[in-house]
This record gives C-alpha cells, structure tokens and sequence, in this order.
C-alpha cells in the first residue's frame, strides 16, 4: 500500500534509546559531521544517476548567517534532499564570493588601526594581507551553514578568486572583449567617495531624506529662465539649459546663450524631448559630467562635460568654492547666489530620495569617469529569448514580466571597480596608446612603459560564471558536462537582475546558448512578524543562531519553510520559531510513545482483510499526502508542503490515529501487531517525507525507528495508489461524532479528563464497530444501574446520553449561562443600533464599520450557541 521494501529489516533501537526530550544541541552537530564524514552531500560526476544541480547564491567572504541566508538555504537544502532520496545524483554547489569593497574595507579598518594605509603596504603586499585576512578570518558562515544543516559537497567548494574561476574570469574577458563586447569609455557611473570606487546600481541603497529644492535664476532681462535643483554645487558644471522643443515660453532662447551666474560663462539654450514642460519651470540645467540624464542630453547636443568635483567630492573649480567639500560648496553656493539676487525661491525641507552607498553610507555622487563597459544589447536579447520560448522558467510566472522589464531596457554595464581586492582587469596599456587584452594561456607584453590596467572587475562579473565556472569551465570537465545546466536557481526576486540576468546572460554565451538553469524559482525577503524590514537601525534585526541556540535548527528551518509562499516575502517572529519548536517535540514525542507501544517495520504490511477501518484510513490519508508533497515541491510550494505534512503529523497520525490505536494496544494479540505494524510504516514514510525540512529530528527518530542508516540516502516515499473512500468517510464519520461530543461537554464546563456515565445507542451506524474508541476518547464510563440520563445528543444517527447530576451544578450553570447570554443580547442590540444608524455609516471609516459587523455577527452566533446549552441543560 506503501513504499515500504526500501529499508533493512533489522530489529528498532529499544525506545530507552530515544531521550525522554529532544534536545536539538546534542544531536545536531555530531549528526552533520557524521553526514559529511560518510560523503552522503557529495556528488559523482561519473554516475548513471540523472543529474540534479543547484548552484548556492554565493555569500560573500566577509558575511555572517543572516535570516536571509537561512530562508534561502532551507529551500535548497529541502530540495537537494528530497532530489537525493528519489535517486538523482544530486549537487548543491558551495562557495563563497570575494566581496570586492566590502573585503577591501575590512582590511582597510584593520590597517588604520595600525595607522596605515594600503598605499604604505602597496598593491602587492596589500593584496597579501587580504588573503591572509581571509585565512585567518574570512568564510565563518561555512561553519554557521553547517549549523543549519545546509546538505552541500564540501570537496568541491570554491571562492571566486581561486585559481580556477580567476581563469574563468579572463578566459570570458578575453572572448568579450575579442568580441566587441567589451569596451572602454568615459560615461557616468555611480561614485562612492568614501569607497573611492565606482558601484554598482545593486549597491546603492535609497532613502528618503530632507534636503532643500532652490530656484535660480539664469541670465538677464529677456533672456532670463528659472531653474530649480537640489545640488546648488552642481550648477558650477552646467554646460547648457535645455526646454522642451515645443515649449511656447522659451521658444525664443533656443539656440541662443544665457550667463551663467557666479561664473565668466555664457551657456546654450538647447531643445531637447526629454524635459517634462509640466515639471517645474519647463527648464532644467545641464550637468552632463554629473548627471546621468544631463549626460544623454549632452551627448545628444555636443555639449562639453566639466567635471567640478574630484574623487573624494571636494570641489574643484571656481576660484571661491575650490577645496570645499560639495555639502560645504552647495551652501556656500547658494549664499553667493543669494547675495547677487539669483534666488527665486528655496524650498526647505524638500524630501527627496537620495542613493547611498550600501558599505559606507556615503551618499553617491554621479560622475563621469573612463570605465570597463559590456556592451549588453546581443546579451541580454539572447536571456530574454531564452524565457519567452520556455526554455527556461521563472516562477511564480507573474515575476516574468518584472525579468522583461529588466533585460529588454538594459543599459550598458560598468564593470570596472577602483579597487586592489578583486580580479585585475587582464588588459595591458603600451608607451604608444597600444591596449592589449591578454588570455589566460598569454603573455602579457614586455617591455618599457608597457603597464597592466589599475581597475579590478566588478564582484557581478566572476559571480555570474557561477552556474559553470565551479564546474570548471572553460575546461570541458566530466561535472560540467554532468552538472550544466543546473536544474533550478533558488533566489530572491531582488537580485533577479543583478546576478540572476547575468548568470544568464553568460551561461547563454559561453555555453553556446545554454543557459545555466532551466528554471528560476524566486523567493521573497524575510521581514518580521509585522512585515516590516529587517534591519539593525530599525532594532528589529534576527541572529538566526540565536534562535537555532534557542530552539533548534529544524524549529528555525520549518518556521522559515512553512512561510515560503513563491515570490512573497515572509514575515516571521520568534513565537512562530517556538511554535515549529513544539511541532519538532510533537514529533519526537508521539514517535517515542508509538515505538514504547508497538509500532515496528518489521515484517510486510498485514493483507487488507487484517486491516482495521482505521487502519485502512490513515493509509489512505497517508498516499494522499505523499502525493500533495510530491505535487507541492514540483511547484516549490513550501509553504502549502509544510503545512500538509504538520497538519497530517499532527491532527491525524497523532490526535487521532495513535489515539484509536491504544484500545487496541492495550487489548494485545493480533490486532494489536496489525496496529503496530501499521503505525511503523506511517510513521516511517511521514519522517522521509518531513526529513528535507526538519533532518535532524526526522533522521534520530527514523534510524531508531527503522534501524536503517540515515535516511540522507533512503529512498524518497511514493504513492503507492491505495485509497479507500469507505474508510476515509468512516473515520471522518467517527471524528464528527467525537468533536460534536467534545464540544458538548465543553459547553457544559466539563474538562477534558472528567469522565461521565453514558449510554450509547449506536447499533446500524458507522460507530458501531467504534464504540470502544469512542469511550476512549470521550472518557464515557458505561451507563451503571443508577444510571439517569439528564441530556441527551444525536450525532452521525446515533444518540448519546449522559449522566451529568455528578459533575454539574446545574442552577450555577444556569445562572452563568442566563448572565452569558443577556450579555450577548445587549451586545446585539448595541451593534444593531450602530449599523441601523445612517449618519454613523456616513462618517465611519471603513474598517471601523466591518469590525461593528463583525462584533453582531459573533453576538448572534453566541446567542444561538446559548441558547442552546440552555435547551440542554437539566433544571437544577
């Protein structure tokens, strides 16, 4: 009926060897290592297996485990596992990236703490010190993957500085470049002044902040116009003034010249499409070595580009304003304007939003620096193709068009940094303007004057070879041709288009139009329980070991697994991490209760005619969610599959079938071994299919249960195909009748552990065959000669009546029911009142007028339900 010739067949540890508590600290660490100990994470590039790749989101060198990492690395990890169970030669590909700036600064603090600087150390010797600063520091998140239980093959780890994927890197840079893919030119970048580094646009953070909008007016009389900006030391570059062609109110300067004040300059009026006439004025200045717009309009008109600020944003031109730092130049700029009347009008505060460098906080400067570019047009056609034919998937599908967006307007791509940490740009600059891009099999050139170009490559650059540099390209090694294309790519929807539309705009060209996966599965952010964003300023942030410390990885884990919806983020809090918490206890205990009381996997499942209904039902029930959870993770449902299998442990193997099976237990001899038997194949096949989820808790439970040696590399449950609609309606009979009895006694203010006298009328309805089980579970004492029914309740056609004069004073419970319910009436007729009110609802915010709604709506349900228990009750 269910998978079960999978396992050895030895004899299950003693239950004395399961603790009486789980304690997650010392099971799991000595559990990983024995995992990788026995090279169950690895892969064969040599198997007969069909292949299952996954690629980790490299985490850079200088990181620790964030909650990010953990949501992402328990979905990968599930699917490794699972993929690894159904007989896939599976891989989940480890590594780190180098974090070129963020490396770089941390190496930097470390110096001035010694009072240097690396230009005192040099290139060489500084790089040296990041390497060693590496060794010695860099990487702590492997060990803090481990904690989580990331399934990854540890031998083949890699770093994209190692000597494998720096070749990788010129190997991709020399084809590029030989290609006309790869240029150089002088164009406007994002520039950190502190990070004296071009970024990219991923590394600039925007926030909101209060700066101040200040109208100037240029030149005189006539030939006057208004502009506005919020970066005053700006207008110290302004090469032009630019309107709109079909703007009426300046048609007559275009063409012509207006002075430029607090400078000798005279500046054309151009027109030009892209000014908005209804923002403003209708005019704009024009910046083009500062401003990535004012650039496209100058390149569009032959302007010239000034560039009035060095690297570290301290102004260089204009007499007056030279060496002020542009913060200290803008109000020094506007008081001058100020003092010539040239202020129209200043704004103050003007909230606006400004870019930041997310390493230093620095706010970015726009500027028109000579770069490395990739020409993207042909790249980024061939990744959106490679979606829009279905060769590769993303899901959930509705990201698709945000991945469009993206490519089909992608902009050339800066991939020069000013940095010493990182790849060296492989091109040599000779004493005559010669430039020369060398292989990696090359000789650079020799000779005087001959130099190497300063600038390393972004971080992006070698991480997206990440799909196939870590499998060795550009040698045709047995993993690259095993492992490429990686199956799936499990990432958040924030980076889709820095790193995912990269790998896949080298994968597609250096794989001859392979792409690197065949599906994109995007995952939200984790935020907490209020959905508001993490972050360390907010005080919100989460140290995930902190929680792991606290209640397990698995607890940690399935919290994560079960909010992982496709493509939404995840709220979480650490209440939701106990919760999972008592779930993994749950399990533990209810396992260990069922070994101490029979339940073994020994010995073939008893002949359908040994079955009891209940027997049947669970089994049924049992096929039923291996084949959602098999439905679920095709679709990377985590959420749905993690739900499914806490409910089916919980409310059914648990509440109820362990609970109907101890009549039985307790009443020995054959039943009793069909019982056990049965509970042990539930309980086996319920551990796998919870295993790539929880593995630690699953994998000491199962291997107790089973004697089997680790269910790493057991085999994946299937679905057998047994169902029975008969037993299933059976049982769900029973259970109606049950809760429907429970809810009685509870509405008579019995506990739950109070036994009643009761007589049972049962016979000619699905309960009949139950009855024992049903006392059980009711706690009814058979009816005794002095028995006096005083209620009496029909359920699923049966009639249950009870003797309730020993356990209920029925005048109190008649007084606290009649106070209940006057209560209850008196609500009613203030919610009715307030909603029969037309000048309320007229006023009333929305939300205030559903929850009245909803308040008459619980009055009338309490009513009823009162009611009732009156009809019920005995007099006293």
């Amino acid at each position: 009926m269910t998978d079960s010739q999978h396992r050895p067949r030895a004899p299950h540890s003693a239950p004395a060897d399961l603790p009486t508590q789980y304690a997650p600290a010392e099971v799991e660490g000595p559990l990983y290592e024995r995992w990788v100990e026995r090279g169950y994470f690895e892969a064969d590039a040599k198997s007969d297996k069909p292949p299952y790749a996954i690629v980790i989101p490299p985490p850079n060198v200088t990181g620790s485990l964030h909650l990010g990492h953990a949501f992402e690395h328990t979905l990968i990890d599930a699917l490794t596992r699972r993929k690894r169970m159904q007989g896939f030669e599976a891989l989940w590909q480890p590594g780190m990236d180098h974090a070129g700036i963020a490396t770089q600064n941390v190496v930097e603090r470390e110096l001035a703490k010694e009072g240097k600087s690396r230009h005192d150390l040099g290139r060489e010797a500084f790089t040296e010190r990041v390497w060693q600063w590496k060794a010695e520091s860099g990487g702590q998140i492997s060990g803090q993957m481990r904690r989580l239980g990331d399934g990854v093959a540890w031998s083949r780890e890699r770093f994209t500085m190692d000597e494998g994927l720096s070749r990788a890197v010129q190997t991709i840079f020399k084809r590029l470049y030989d290609d006309e893919l790869i240029y150089r030119a002088e164009r406007i970048i994002n520039w950190c002044p502190r990070c004296l580094t071009a970024i990219s646009d991923i590394e600039v953070e925007y926030a909101e902040q209060d700066g101040e909008l200040v109208s100037l007016k240029y030149g005189e009389g006539a030939d006057t116009v208004v502009v506005a900006t919020t970066r005053a030391e700006t207008m110290l570059g302004d090469t032009a003034v630019a309107v709109h062609p079909d703007d009426e109110r300046y048609r007559h300067l275009i063409g012509r010249t207006v002075k430029l004040p607090l400078t000798d300059r005279s500046i054309p009026v151009v027109a030009d499409a892209h000014v908005d006439p209804e923002f403003g004025t209708g005019a704009v200045k024009v910046t083009p070595a500062h401003d990535p717009n004012d650039f496209e309009i100058g390149q569009r008109h032959g302007l010239p580009s000034l560039t009035v600020m060095d690297e570290h944003a301290v102004i260089t031109a204009h007499g007056p304003f030279q060496g002020l730092d542009r913060l200290e130049a803008r109000s020094a700029i506007v008081a001058a304007l100020r003092a010539e009347g040239r202020i129209v009008a200043e704004r103050r505060p003007y909230p606006h939003s400004v870019g930041h460098c997310s390493r230093c906080k620095t706010t970015i400067e726009p500027r028109l620096s000579m770069q490395w570019w990739v020409r993207v047009g042909p790249l980024a056609q061939a990744a959106g193709d490679a979606v829009r034919s279905g060769e590769v998937t993303i899901h959930p599908q509705e990201m698709e068009s945000r991945y469009f967006g993206w490519v089909d307007h992608l902009h050339d791509w800066c991939i020069s940094r000013q940095l010493w940490w990182g790849h060296r740009i492989p091109v040599w600059y000779g004493p005559n303007g010669e430039t020369v891009c060398v292989g990696p099999d090359e000789e650079p050139p020799a000779g005087e004057g001959w130099h190497q170009e300063t600038d390393v490559l972004d971080t992006w650059f070698s991480s997206g070879l990440w799909p196939f540099s870590t499998l060795g390209w550009p040698q045709r090694t047995e993993s690259l041709a095993k492992f490429y294309p990686n199956a799936v790519l499990v990432t958040g929807y924030d980076i889709l288009f820095f790193w995912v539309a990269r790998m896949m705009m080298f994968g597609l060209y250096a794989m001859d139009g392979t792409p690197p996966f065949r599906t994109i599965a995007l995952h939200g952010m984790v935020r907490d329980q209020f959905g508001k964003k993490m972050s360390k300023s907010f005080g919100n942030a989460v140290n995930p070991l902190d929680w792991m410390d606290a209640y397990g990885s698995d607890a940690l884990r399935f919290t994560l697994a079960r909010g992982a919806n496709p493509g939404v983020d995840v709220p979480i809090g650490e209440d939701w991490v106990q919760a999972s918490r008592n779930f993994c206890n749950k399990v533990w205990n209810a396992t260990r209760f069922a070994l101490m009381n029979g339940a073994t996997v020994q010995g073939p499942l008893p002949q359908a005619s040994e079955l009891s209904a209940a027997d049947r039902w669970i089994l049924s029930r049992l096929n039923t969610v291996v084949a959602q959870t098999d439905a679920y993770y095709e679709d990377y449902q985590f959420a749905k599959l993690s739900d499914a299998l806490y409910h089916f442990a919980w409310d059914e193997v648990f509440d109820w079938y362990v609970e109907l099976s101890k009549t039985t237990f307790a009443a020995g001899g054959r039943p009793a071994e069909v019982a056990g038997r049965v509970l042990g194949e539930v309980l086996d096949v319920m551990l796998r299919l919870l295993h790539p989820v929880i593995p630690f808790v699953t994998e000491t439970l199962w291997t107790t249960l089973t004697g089997g040696e680790s269910l790493v590399i057991t085999r994946w449950p299937a679905d057998s195909g047994f169902r029975d609609a008969a037993a299933e309606q059976e049982i769900a009979t029973l259970q109606q009748a049950v809760t429907e009895v429970r809810r009685f006694r509870a509405d008579q203010g019995l506990q739950p552990g109070q036994r009643v006298p009761a007589q049972l009328e049962l016979a000619g309805t699905p309960l009949a065959a139950h009855e024992e089980a049903f006392r059980a579970l009711l706690r009814l004492e058979p009816a005794g000669e002095a028995f006096a029914a005083t209620a009496s309740l029909p359920v699923a056609g049966a009639k249950v009546a009870l003797d309730l004069s020993g356990v209920i004073d029925f005048a109190a419970e008649h007084r606290r029911l009649t106070k209940d319910l006057q209560a209850s009436r008196k609500e009613l007729t203030q919610t009715t009142a307030k909603l029969g009110n037309e000048a309320f609802l007229a006023k009333a915010p929305d939300h205030v007028v559903e929850k009245i709604r909803a308040r008459k709506a619980t009055a009338e349900a309490d009513i009823a339900r009162i009611e009732a228990q009156l009809e019920n009750l005995p007099q006293g």
